[in-house]
Parts: structure tokens; C-alpha cells; sequence
């Protein structure tokens, strides 16, 4: 697609029944937020909308146990999780809320206007039906036996035990969650949105953006695997007393059914965006042109309703409405999952950390540098404590504060904090000035399609680089022997500290700024320009500020208090035992003792790493899963103990010949196994 006039950004909006956790954060807003914040330094048009979804029953089950209101629920949430995304840095132009009349009114029309077009069809169903409390139940207020696995507590939509989908009517004895009760089943009537005749539209649609905008595996899989057992129809009214009202006489007790209002709270926040700037028909020119390029930014779990339901809604609007056509999502980049310390984030089990808490104890960049080089891109990731506290250390302040603070502490000392004039350009000069020439479109060519952790580590290879070339130019010896030789070495230095301010922009905003203040340059770091920050230099003689610490380091005493806070049961579950074996058999495993001589990542993997391995009479490739609990420095020289004879298998398209032994303690923590004293490589562990 060529560039659009407009980019139209959507960030999944967060269900107002709990606080924001990491997990959300890397899945869909911080990709989305990075995405908007480099478009906009490339001085592209771009209106990016969320807000909160704040209808459902888990809502009104919610305030059901806390004896309050639904909207004194979502008031709090929203509130709550419209501060965590301030704190954090999200750049929204709009964060509304679907409780607000603009949004019951937008919903409500897209409603008349189908159903007026016949699109929409009424079945009569049997529901279970609550007959002391005089209401009909949705799904999550029947409770039972799940009729797969017999779990006694399952719910009216999905057991929680085994994950199977339900029907609440094949519940065994079923319980109302309102009164206890065993409800009585009776007959009522609902609105259904025929999803099946939409399928070889979205079939065809699907596969025109992916040819057009190279849509991700995980998504173009999860689009198939739903076309493959075909689309059926979808309620799109149900039985509650929250949400948005039916706008048809005698469904006075019935609201849209939460998918189907949700997903045009997009579409009423830029309207609101739209009404708070003046200019109430602005929203159209993004949603309802076809210069605009809109990107949805989702995570796995919302492929369904952003590829497939969201998609077939606005066909159906757009089939009456040719003068005021919608947009369809031009990509849905849907990250996978983070998992906090190798395990789901769990609120019952208080398995995690709010956005807020963790913001209270630690920088904004700090944690969106580490979900950015962490980001479960295209597969699930892990969140841990010691990596948090390693890439904050080792990256984001050895590397980039560590040029940063150098070069201005250096400028100081060395010409009275005035940017030096530069003279003849060197070898050393040339190899950094040409990186920092190429790093700008390699990073934003990863930018454009998704690629956050590419083009992050395209900047940081900057950064590294820039590092290299201080120290090879040796400015603290040319300041004496060379001072016009050091004075153009610290004048390409600012250049570069110029550039990368404005580089890693889209991850670490708040950083970039200090940066910006600390050159004590006009305006801001986020209305510069993408393209021209390589070439841009400061005028000679320009007086920058005082050297700051950039980023301040994380204690191991810190950590270790994060690592006490986590909740731990009081007895270990024990892990379940294998199938005994012969002496025979475990005879058959062959153990030896290697030397790692070499330790590198896997590309385009966040959990491998490669290592090259001495056993005594050869060297032997090992692959292993342990990238996020060591690093690839820490391991070489390191006595392992391997699996020799393991049969050869391929990981990533790399050779794996011997398995490396490792123990997992109770936070999912890998600890390789090594000898207790030095033992020869290649010695058989008996």
C-alpha cells in the first residue's frame, strides 16, 4: 500500500474490572504506543483512540459481591487504568469509555440501522430462567457440573477446569448465582448477526491485507482455523440490565451483547476526540476515507472479534452506507502472551503486578525498554525479576546513559560544556557517522511493519557502537596531544547523543526528553523529525547542560524484596512422579561433563541460545531454552553436565547434538547443573 494520507491506531480496549497488569501492556498498548510515537516523529498524520469496555457480566458480577452499582465499578477501573496508561507513557489522542451517551448512541444506531436492513434475525431460544429473582440468567450467572470434565464449580460459558465452551443449558445441576436457585428454562427471544454469510468476504479480505500489509502467522492461523469450521451466527442481544438498551419497543430488559457494543467504542472515541478539538465531523476523515490506513493493535485472544467480527460488521454497515463507508483494519499485529516469572498472571492467585504498584517502585522506560526487547511478538514471553534488573543495568544504562553521561560530562571538562567545532573527519569518524546514517531507516523499516524488537535493537546497536567509537578515539588522550582531533571527536559524540535521543523516542520517551533537556535544545524530543535526526548537529558553540545520571541502576536488595513479595504456597505442590525405570534403562542415558566454549542467541528467538560445547574427544553444538535466565557471557568456561548420546534434533533451524541439565526452583527459575569441583570435559557423570 502506498504511504496513506492518515494512520488510525486502535489499542484493544481494557475491560474495566480490574487494574492494567505487564501482561496487557506488552500485548497490545505498548507495541501500539511505539508504533504511533515513531509515525508521528516520521510527521505523519495519525489518530490513535482507546478506552475503557465497560460493560458484560463480569462487570455486574462484580457489583454484585461488593454490593454496589456497575457504574461505581467501572467508574473506579477506569479511573485507575486511564492513570496507569498516563504514568506509563501512552500517547492516546482519545481514552473514553463505553458507559459515556455518545457511545449508547453510536452503538444503538449501528443496531437500528442493521436491524431496519433486515441484516439482523430474531430466534426464539430456551434460557435458563431465575424465577425467585424474576430475570433471565446470562451465561456467567449459571453455575454446575461441567457435563466433559464433571468439575462441580464450572460456569455457564466455559469451564475453568477443563476450558471447554458451554451452553448453560448442558450444565448438570445448575445453580443461579443470584439466588441459588435451580432455574427454570423458558423460551425468549434474541437478535443474531449472520457471521456465516459474511465468510468468503472475510476470507478474501483477509487474504488481500496480508498480501498488501504482511499480516503475522499467528493471526492469518487463528483467521483459518475459524473459516475452517465455519462462522455461524452470533447473538447480538442478551438479558441483562447493564449495558446499552435495545432501541426496539418491548426488549426494554435486554442490551447489546458486549462484543457487539465494544468494538465501535473505537469508532465513538474518535468522535468524542473529535467533539473535544472543535471540529465535530473530524472522526470521518480518518474512519470514513480511503487515504487512512487503520492498524489494530490486539492481542491474541481478540483475533476473532478484530479479523473476523469487528470487520464483518462494518461490511455490513458499508453495504447500505456507500456515501459514508468505514475503513477496515488494514493489520492486526496480535502479540502473544507475557507470563510474569513463568506463569500466567493470575488475579485470584495474586500472581503479577499492577501497572501502578510497579510504577511506584520503578521508572516508566525502564519497564517499557524490558517489555520492548522482551515483547511476545511472535511467540509467548516471560517477565523476571533478574532480567527486568539485567537489561535496565547491563542495556539501558551501561550502554545508552553510559554514552550519554560520557559525552556531556566529557564536553564539560574538556571545552567548558560549549559544543566544540568540528574539524577533519577520520576513520573512527566515518564508521560511527555511516551507522548512524543507516540506522534510522533500518529501524523504522522495522517500525513500519511491526518489528518492534528489531528496530529497538537496531537503535541499541547504535548506542553500542557510538560507545566503541569513544573509546577507540580516546579523547582523554587527544584533549592533551590533539585538541582539534578531540574536539571533532566530541562533536560527532553529540551528534549521535542528538540522533538517539530522538531514535529511542517510541520506547523510552521520558528518557528521551531528559536527554533533550540535558542538551538544552528547543522545543521537544517528540515534534523532531525521524528522517533528518541522523544529519542534524548542533551549531558550534551551543551550551548544553549538566551531566545527569540517565537511568539509575536496580539494586539486587531490590529485587530480591520483589521476589519475597510474590506469593508462595505454604506447601509446594509436589511434582508428579514419572513411571519408574530399570537400572537398565537409565544405563541407556549417556551423561558426560562438557566446557562451554562459545554461548550465542538464536535469532528470532527470545529463549535459545547456541552454545559450542567441548566433550572431551570433539566439539558439539548444544541448543537450550535457557536465553531468559543466562547470558550468553556468563556461560562460556562453564562445567555442564549433558546428555551425550541424546538424539541430534533441530530447534530454530539450528543442529542441537546433547541436552545440557537443569533444575527449576519454585519461581520457574533455571539453574544449570554443574560439577561440584573441576572434573576434566568429557568425564562420564555414573
Amino acid at each position: 500500500m502506498n504511504q496513506p494520507e492518515r494512520i488510525l491506531v486502535t489499542a484493544a480496549l481494557p475491560y474495566a474490572n480490574g487494574p492494567i497488569h505487564l501482561g496487557h501492556l506488552a500485548g497490545a498498548y505498548l507495541p501500539a504506543d511505539i508504533y504511533v510515537r515513531y509515525q508521528r516523529l516520521k510527521q505523519r498524520r495519525v489518530l490513535f483512540v482507546c478506552g475503557s469496555d465497560e460493560h458484560g457480566v463480569p462487570i455486574t458480577i462484580t457489583a454484585d459481591k461488593e454490593k454496589v452499582s456497575p457504574q461505581t465499578i467501572v467508574d473506579r477501573y477506569h479511573a485507575m487504568n486511564a492513570l496507569a496508561f498516563e504514568r506509563f507513557g501512552m500517547s492516546f489522542d482519545n481514552y473514553s469509555r463505553t458507559s459515556l451517551p455518545l457511545h449508547h448512541t453510536t452503538a444503538r444506531e449501528f443496531f437500528a440501522d442493521l436491524h431496519k436492513r433486515g441484516i439482523l434475525r430474531e430466534k426464539i431460544e430456551q434460557q435458563f430462567y431465575d424465577e425467585k429473582a424474576a430475570m433471565f440468567l446470562p451465561d456467567r450467572y449459571v453455575e454446575g457440573t461441567c457435563p466433559v470434565c464433571s468439575f462441580a464449580e464450572a460456569r455457564g460459558d466455559q469451564c475453568e477446569r477443563c476450558g471447554s465452551y458451554l451452553n448453560p443449558l448442558e450444565l448438570i445441576s445448575p445453580k443461579s448465582k443470584i439466588t441459588g436457585e435451580t432455574p427454570a428454562v423458558r423460551e425468549t427471544g434474541h437478535w443474531y448477526f449472520p457471521l456465516g454469510e459474511f465468510q468468503a468476504r472475510l476470507e478474501s479480505y483477509v487474504r488481500e491485507r496480508d498480501a498488501r500489509d504482511g499480516w503475522k502467522d499467528n493471526v492469518l492461523n487463528y483467521c483459518k482455523g475459524w473459516f475452517s469450521t465455519g462462522l455461524q451466527d452470533r447473538p447480538v442481544t442478551r438479558d441483562l440490565d447493564w449495558g446499552v438498551k435495545v432501541p426496539l419497543a418491548g426488549y426494554d430488559r435486554k442490551v447489546l451483547y458486549v462484543w457487539f457494543d465494544a468494538v465501535l467504542g473505537y469508532i465513538s472515541s474518535a468522535k468524542e476526540w473529535s467533539l473535544r478539538n472543535g471540529t465535530p465531523d473530524l472522526w470521518k476523515e480518518f474512519w470514513q476515507s480511503e487515504s487512512t490506513k487503520y492498524v489494530a493493535f490486539i492481542g491474541k485472544d481478540n483475533v476473532v472479534f478484530h479479523c473476523i467480527v469487528f470487520p464483518a460488521m462494518l461490511m455490513a454497515w458499508n453495504d447500505g452506507h456507500p456515501e459514508g463507508n468505514y475503513v477496515l483494519p488494514e493489520n492486526v499485529p496480535a502479540n502473544e502472551f507475557l507470563n510474569f516469572e513463568g506463569e500466567k498472571f493470575s488475579k485470584s492467585r495474586g500472581w503479577g503486578i499492577d501497572v501502578q504498584d510497579f510504577l511506584d517502585r520503578y521508572p516508566a522506560d525502564s519497564l517499557r525498554y524490558y517489555l520492548a526487547v522482551s515483547m511476545p511478538e511472535y511467540r509467548d514471553s516471560d517477565f523476571t525479576w533478574h532480567e527486568f534488573q539485567a537489561k535496565t543495568n547491563n542495556e539501558l544504562a551501561d550502554i545508552l546513559g553510559n554514552f550519554v553521561n560520557r559525552t556531556i560530562a566529557f564536553t564539560e571538562r574538556a571545552f567548558g560544556g560549549l559544543v566544540p567545532a568540528r574539524g577533519a573527519i577520520g576513520d573512527f569518524d566515518r564508521v560511527i557517522l555511516d551507522i548512524l546514517a543507516s540506522t534510522p531507516e533500518r529501524a523504522g523499516e522495522a517500525y513500519d511493519h511491526y518489528r518492534f524488537k528489531d528496530g529497538l535493537l537496531d537503535v541499541m546497536n547504535l548506542a553500542r557502537a557510538a560507545n566503541k567509537y569513544f573509546n577507540d578515539s580516546e579523547p582523554w588522550k587527544s584533549v592533551k596531544d590533539d585538541p582539534a582531533r578531540c574536539a571533532t571527536t566530541l562533536s560527532v559524540s553529540l551528534q549521535v547523543v542528538r540522533a538517539l535521543a530522538v531514535l529511542m523516542e517510541p520506547v523510552t520517551p521520558f528518557t528521551s526528553e531528559k536527554i533533550w533537556r540535558m542538551l538544552d535544545l528547543p522545543g521537544s524530543v517528540h515534534d523532531q523529525s525521524w528522517d533528518g535526526c541522523a544529519s542534524e548537529q548542533m551549531p558550534d558553540g551551543h551550551a548544553i547542560g549538566k551531566p545527569q545520571i540517565l537511568v539509575t541502576k536496580i539494586e539486587d536488595s531490590a529485587i530480591e524484596e520483589e521476589l519475597r513479595r510474590l506469593p508462595r504456597d505454604e506447601a509446594a505442590p509436589a511434582v508428579p512422579q514419572k513411571p519408574p525405570v530399570s537400572i537398565d534403562d537409565f544405563g541407556k542415558i549417556d551423561l558426560r561433563i562438557g566446557t562451554v566454549i562459545t554461548a550465542d542467541p538464536v535469532p528470532k528467538s527470545s529463549k535459545l541460545l547456541k552454545l559450542q560445547v567441548d566433550v572431551g574427544s570433539e566439539r558439539r553444538q548444544v541448543v537450550a531454552g535457557i536465553a531468559q535466565h543466562y547470558r550468553p557471557e556468563d556461560l562460556v568456561g562453564k562445567s555442564i553436565v549433558v546428555v551425550y548420546n541424546m538424539q541430534p534434533a533441530k530447534l530454530m533451524g539450528q543442529e542441537s547434538r546433547g541436552m545440557l541439565l537443569a533444575a527449576s526452583d519454585a519461581s520457574g527459575k533455571l539453574v544449570i547443573l554443574t560439577p561440584e569441583k573441576e572434573i576434566g570435559s568429557g568425564s562420564v557423570v555414573k
